[in-house]
């Protein structure tokens, strides 16, 4: 079992679909970028990412693009050949959980204000409304 933690942002809005069958599964796709190194070291790496079922629907309401999240989830490769022939590899990380990294009001909001400090333990609240699709009580 291979498990991967990622700390960054989404670079884009979630991308929802359900697929075609007689109970429809969610499946929310998106891009996210990871910062790695200080300085001029500093590189940015973007992964291609995706949720199923409940936790797709979480992602497509409360993610938007440049919200940071802390991803808990695993590399899935993926072969195929593409139109000049060529075998092609590609990597995309199936999200098993994820975290609120930062207070709404620091994501970026409407507003042209600064984004604010995150709170103390650097998590965001949990919006309200959510109570009943908590895993926990």
């Amino acid at each position: 079992m291979l498990k991967t933690f990622m700390t960054g942002r989404t670079t884009k809005d979630v991308e929802m679909r359900y697929t075609q069958s007689e109970q429809p599964l969610a499946i929310a796709s998106f891009s996210f970028a990871v910062d790695d190194g200080y300085g001029e070291k500093k590189k940015t790496s973007f992964f291609n990412c995706v949720a199923f079922g409940k936790l797709a629907e979480r992602f497509e309401k409360y993610v938007t693009k440049g919200m940071k999240l802390l991803l808990t989830c695993r590399p899935q490769q993926e072969q195929y050949t593409n139109k000049d022939g060529v075998k092609v590899n590609t990597v995309k990380f199936i999200v098993d959980d994820f975290e609120f990294c930062e207070s709404k009001n620091a994501s970026g909001g409407t507003n042209d204000e600064k984004p604010k400090p995150a709170s103390d333990n650097s998590f965001m609240d949990i919006p309200d409304g959510i109570e009943n699709e908590l895993p926990f009580s």
